[in-house]
């Protein structure tokens, strides 16, 4: 089932779940992948002009034979070129007249002035809403001091390791009716395993008889962040739409997977641990070549 929709500042409605054609995928033929999210229940993609993946999205559109109302759209300029043929070239590829939603995709990749450019796509209607990527609180704060439209969105890297250094983020972004999107969610899993997190997430996973992949999604979606995903696989994409559907986590395991992201990931333990070994090791040796010193001289 789909995950629904959240109410973006100018009125639009953004599903909160989608399927994303960047990291692994860059430069790929995503066609299938697509089309396989498209009818498994998926009605969000995400792309981006960096990503090389928008033939491939339109594509795919087509070959489902969806009505145009059924489907999300993201795309976002990466500092190619100007903003002015970047958002015709993306949408010559995409196949579309207009897409819902236009980032930009870094603020380090763009010139002063960008977001003017998009605020007249949007009066112009070459896209129906406007946000950003990648952008840090004061980032946001500074756009925000200059812009005539407030971005609808901001699409960050967040899991529950960095979820502590973004929380003001999501604060201020809340209070001005920003949606986050989140991205590499499953970090705990596919980047950091073994870490802190595990033992709330699994102890979640247990009482709610669910996978520690859809407890993640479901601290998530209580932290008001919308989801960006993606998988090759039919049974993973099943797995994340299935979270609609499940009851939410207790704040006592909302609290306790905070508290545990607060560690940091195990990267940082380990580090920790190889620095107290070598101090180990260290002086071990040095014991040792202190006493067969001594020896030599009995």
């Amino acid at each position: 089932m789909p995950f629904g929709t959240v109410e973006l500042n100018d009125g639009n409605k953004l599903p909160v779940i989608a399927f994303g054609t960047g990291s692994k995928w860059k430069g790929h033929d995503v066609t299938q992948y697509v089309e396989q999210a498209l009818e498994l229940g998926f009605t969000h993609i995400d792309t981006a002009q960096y990503y090389g993946t928008e033939k491939y999205v339109g594509d795919a559109i087509r070959e489902t034979g969806l009505d145009r109302s059924q489907i999300f759209i993201t795309t976002k300029y990466s500092g190619l070129g100007s903003a002015e043929s970047a958002i015709k070239s993306s949408l010559n590829k995409l196949g579309l007249k207009q897409v819902d939603l236009y980032l930009i995709h870094h603020p380090r990749l763009v010139a002063r002035g960008t977001w003017q450019k998009l605020e007249r796509f949007k009066e112009e209607g070459l896209t129906k809403s406007i946000g950003v990527s990648n952008y840090t609180l004061e980032q946001l704060q500074a756009l925000i001091q200059e812009a005539k439209v407030i971005p609808a969105v901001n699409q960050i890297l967040f899991h529950p390791y960095n979820y502590h250094e973004n929380k003001a983020l999501l604060e201020f972004s809340a209070k001005h009716g920003i949606v986050t999107e989140a991205y590499s969610s499953l970090a705990p899993i596919t980047s950091y395993p073994g870490g802190p997190v595990d033992e709330p997430i699994n102890a979640a996973a247990k009482r709610l008889g669910i996978s520690p992949v859809q407890v993640i999604f479901l601290w998530v979606r209580s932290k008001g962040v919308a989801i960006v995903t993606t998988s090759s696989s039919k049974e993973h994409l099943k797995e994340y739409l299935e979270v609609f559907d499940l009851p939410p986590l207790t704040d006592d395991e909302i609290a306790a997977i905070d508290e545990a992201g607060a560690k940091g990931p195990p990267s940082t333990a380990i580090q920790r641990f190889a620095r107290r070994a070598g101090v180990l090791v260290t002086s071990v040796l040095l014991v040792s070549v202190l006493y067969f010193r001594f020896r030599s001289f009995m």
